[in-house]
């Protein structure tokens, strides 16, 4: 019997064939018809969820190659739903963004399906199955639908993932042979030991911190992301930030952090080092850019840094409190989902100015406050959201990382809060040469927000609003996986 999560699965793919049967104009409806009913589907899946209960729920298992350990296992925890409940948000987002072809509408259903199989996958086979699918229609968007040097960035792209996801496959084969299982539980009881006795476990980590690494992406194999989020369309680029990304920080937790708990105790000066180049500098390269696209695309990495400050900080401390690591653990799970939110809505505001202007330079603008106040408004409530600051979502989130990371690693968080001033800097200058001084005579015809564009940003906006003053709707998500992840780490 097909269960709940697998029918979520199904559902985009469904949406893919109908792309092919109706017409080529109705593409974007279908989209989002299907991705609505996706929606559905997770307020469904959150219904059935008891929030007050641990561990995995609604399991679907079946096996599927029993002579090497692999099973159709999918399950949610509190960590698998949020997630879900993002993807459903930020592709319905990003289908509203632009119009485009029909093959660009049916890749990133393609996603959509792979990124709910990766949020729900519980055994190694099949969630690498699903971590692969979801990559190769990145791939092609880009290099098919892609801008300017969309090919340079494309094959940038693809070489980074597939080393990245080859050197994880043969961590993972080695766990196998030396445990024989796949599944991500029994891995994570075997942890506390040590999955691989000698010095090979060393290579064993490093192959799935390097996969994982590249995706967040982690200083310095974060190279890639700037090339691949400025070609992109801006629906395009909406995905990848605010859900393909996070497909990197939730394997650092599923996986890495569970089975190499020593070996990241013992690396902890070494990944907070790589973590504070990426909250510290990224910023700065932002500051230096011209381009509106590249410059969100660095704050990406800057905002997904704060989660792995905190979780790193967390699980290499040894005099870590439970309410310490309870409160860095909130921060990072609701961190991932805000930046979903925050970092989408900025790259639509990017796209609504260049479909405006045809170009999206940062001196290609001034003065717009005069033209487009609306836009201007709710843009810069997207920048604040961003910035963390009190009263919207961003703000809750990098609070508690904070909190929770300065008890252990003073230091390094010290450090960190320098990110948040080169931010600041950087959406103030932004907005600077945006919204003020004299209007530019290339920007006097511009157009407001029109009715269909506020449809699209203001329930997004509300939501960002909802979560900075009440989050706790959110966080009685993710309690008690919170509760239980500590109790583990």
């Amino acid at each position: 019997m097909v269960g709940l999560i697998s029918i979520l699965i199904l559902i985009p793919l469904a949406g893919v064939i109908s792309l092919y049967v109706g017409q080529p104009r109705s593409a974007r409806v279908n989209a989002l018809v299907f991705s609505f009913i996706s929606g559905f589907y997770v307020l469904l899946l959150w219904q059935k969820f008891d929030s007050t209960a641990p561990g995995l729920q609604i399991i679907e298992r079946h096996p599927w190659i029993p002579s090497i350990g692999a099973e159709y296992f999918v399950a949610v925890d509190g960590l698998s739903l949020l997630l879900v409940l993002l993807t459903s948000i930020v592709f319905p987002f990003a289908f509203c963004a632009q119009r485009l072809e029909r093959g660009a509408y049916g890749l990133m259903l393609v996603m959509q399906a792979a990124l709910y199989g990766t949020f729900t996958a519980q055994n190694f086979v099949l969630w690498f199955l699903f971590y692969e699918m979801s990559l190769i229609p990145a791939f092609l968007l880009i290099k098919i639908y892609g801008g300017e040097n969309r090919d340079y960035a494309a094959v940038k792209f693809f070489v980074y993932t597939f080393l990245g996801s080859v050197f994880m496959l043969l961590a993972f084969l080695g766990i196998y042979f030396a445990k024989g299982t796949f599944d991500f539980a029994t891995l994570a009881g075997l942890g506390k030991g040590g999955l691989i006795a000698g010095n090979i476990k060393w290579l064993v980590f490093a192959g799935i911190f390097l996969g994982l690494a590249v995706k967040v992406p982690l200083f310095p194999f974060h190279t890639w992301l700037p090339d691949a989020y400025q070609t992109a369309p801006t629906g395009v680029s909406m995905v990848l930030t605010g859900a393909l990304s996070k497909m990197g920080v939730y394997g650092f937790i599923r996986l890495l952090v569970p089975l190499f708990p020593n070996e990241i105790k013992i690396a902890e000066p070494w990944l907070l080092t790589l973590v504070i180049c990426s909250i510290v500098f990224a910023p700065l390269a932002a500051w230096a850019q011209r381009d509106l696209k590249r410059m969100v695309a660095y704050l990406s990495i800057n905002h997904l840094g704060y989660c792995l400050l905190g979780l790193f900080a967390i699980t290499a401390g040894s005099t870590t409190s439970l309410i310490d690591m309870h409160a860095a653990l909130s921060g990072v799970f609701l961190q991932i989902f805000n930046h979903g939110i925050t970092a989408a809505a900025l790259f639509y505001f990017v796209g609504l100015l260049e479909q405006r202007r045809g170009s999206r330079g940062i001196d290609d603008f001034g003065g717009l406050i005069q033209r487009t106040p609306l836009l201007c408004g709710w843009m810069s409530v997207a920048m604040f959201s961003s910035l963390g600051l009190p009263g919207l979502n961003g703000f809750i989130g990098e609070f508690l990382i904070f909190k929770g990371s300065f008890a252990v690693a003073a230091v390094f968080t010290a450090i960190a809060v320098l990110g948040l001033l080169f931010t600041a800097v950087t959406f103030m200058r932004a907005m600077q040469s945006l919204f003020s001084g004299p209007l530019v005579e290339s920007c006097s015809g511009f157009s407001d927000l029109i009715r269909s564009e506020k449809f699209v940003i203001v329930p997004v906006t509300l939501l960002m609003f909802a979560i900075g003053l009440a989050p706790q709707f959110v966080f009685n998500i993710f309690n008690a996986t919170v509760v239980q992840m500590a109790r583990l780490f």
